[in-house]
């Protein structure tokens, strides 16, 4: 385990009715800019709830509405505009992790003289941000307590990861059953994205007991009440669950002192950014294709751990193990969960772009468990097409 420093300062409110601490926004100013996405917060309540939190707080509210679910610079650039003729004080995002990253880079440019996609390709540019709030309606990508944000500029095919100190949530609501609404199909590719999480954390050399049992933890919960959630929909207990783990999985805790740069998130953004597809069903298509591909005498004892503590399977061949943990996952992601299982499924019909793919894949990522090269990228995504 190597040196590492530790602080997490977002203020986390969980369970029933916690909206209510929205009240706490009249502590940070008069002006807030609400945040949210296609519109499903008015249909189901919580945008009219909020509002009335918010005025009786005694807040005046500007809104932005129509964030994509792979958030654009372009309404990033709107809600720069907003916050500085506006003179706004804060940022309140309304949904989930697309909703929540679009804030956190909103934010960051109403601090930044220049242009905030500036700030997408080079976190150190951030130098200071508007307070970010967020009410979480669907448990995915852990933005909510962690200083990361993905934008997109499609007309580039970029997608970015981005991060700074100052992108950290000040304050995160977190009612599991703001969740009840969220379909299957963002139900199942939510549960594989914070798996992903976990798992890019975990895959590592470093021996860091305390971490690696912890992701073996998070992952039971996921597995455990990743198809409670997806059949039963309203059950309180898998959605709290699922939210809880979601937002460990990525805040540092199972990663610190342990976790290389990841290689499937920089794949992924590759395929969302050329091909605009749900980023969790993505990373479930990648993933096994990658364990594939990097199982070796190096890589398979760590892959016999999770298949001996995270599915429960007994044995003493690594190589076996390992392959019986890579089937019960993709029998998790493609049959319990109901994920496309290839890129073709997913819309993708040929393999033009893989090269492209690969050589922006591997600028952004060092290869995490394994050090992959642009040929071993290619190799992956025609393993998964």
């Amino acid at each position: 385990m190597y040196n590492f420093s530790f602080h997490i300062p977002t203020i986390i409110h969980f369970g029933k009715g916690t909206i209510t601490h929205l009240e706490e926004l009249k502590d940070y100013g008069k002006k807030v800019l609400l945040v949210y996405g296609g519109g499903s917060i008015k249909k189901n309540g919580i945008y009219d709830n909020a509002i009335k939190i918010l005025k009786d707080a005694g807040l005046e509210i500007l809104e932005l509405s129509g964030v994509e679910p792979n958030p654009r610079i372009q309404t990033v650039r709107e809600g720069v505009r907003i916050c500085k003729e506006e003179k706004i004080d804060m940022v309140l995002a309304i949904g989930g992790g697309s909703t929540i990253d679009c804030a956190k880079v909103i934010a960051a440019g109403a601090k930044y003289d220049n242009d905030a996609w500036d700030l997408v390709l080079d976190g150190s540019k951030v130098n200071d941000a508007l307070p970010i709030f967020d009410v979480l309606t669907l448990s995915a990508t852990g933005t909510e307590m962690d200083p990361f944000a993905v934008i997109s500029d499609l007309t580039k095919n970029e997608k970015w990861g981005t991060g700074s100190k100052y992108m950290i949530p000040t304050m995160s609501v977190l009612d599991p059953e703001y969740t009840y609404s969220v379909s299957k199909k963002q139900t199942a590719a939510g549960t594989a994205d914070m798996m992903s999480h976990t798992m890019e954390n975990y895959f590592s050399m470093e021996e860091a007991d305390c971490q690696k049992f912890m992701a073996e933890g998070l992952l039971r919960t996921m597995i455990k009440n990743g198809p409670v959630a997806l059949n039963e929909p309203d059950n309180y207990e898998a959605r709290a669950n699922l939210m809880w783990a979601g937002t460990n999985a990525i805040n540092g805790i199972v990663g610190d002192g342990c976790s290389p740069a990841w290689c499937i998130h920089p794949m992924e953004h590759e395929l969302s950014a050329f091909y605009d597809i749900t980023h969790g069903e993505g990373l479930a298509i990648l993933t096994p294709a990658w364990m594939e591909h990097i199982l070796n005498d190096d890589t398979a004892p760590k892959f016999a751990d999770f298949a001996r503590n995270v599915w429960g399977f007994e044995g003493n061949d690594d190589y076996e193990l390992a392959h019986k943990g890579i089937d019960a996952l993709k029998k998790f992601f493609f049959e319990t969960m109901g994920i496309p299982a290839n890129l073709r499924a997913v819309g993708i019909t040929d393999d033009k772009n893989f090269e492209i793919m690969a050589k922006k894949a591997c600028e952004g990522s060092k290869g995490s468990f394994a050090a992959l090269s642009e040929k071993d990228i290619i190799e992956i995504f025609k393993a998964a097409f």
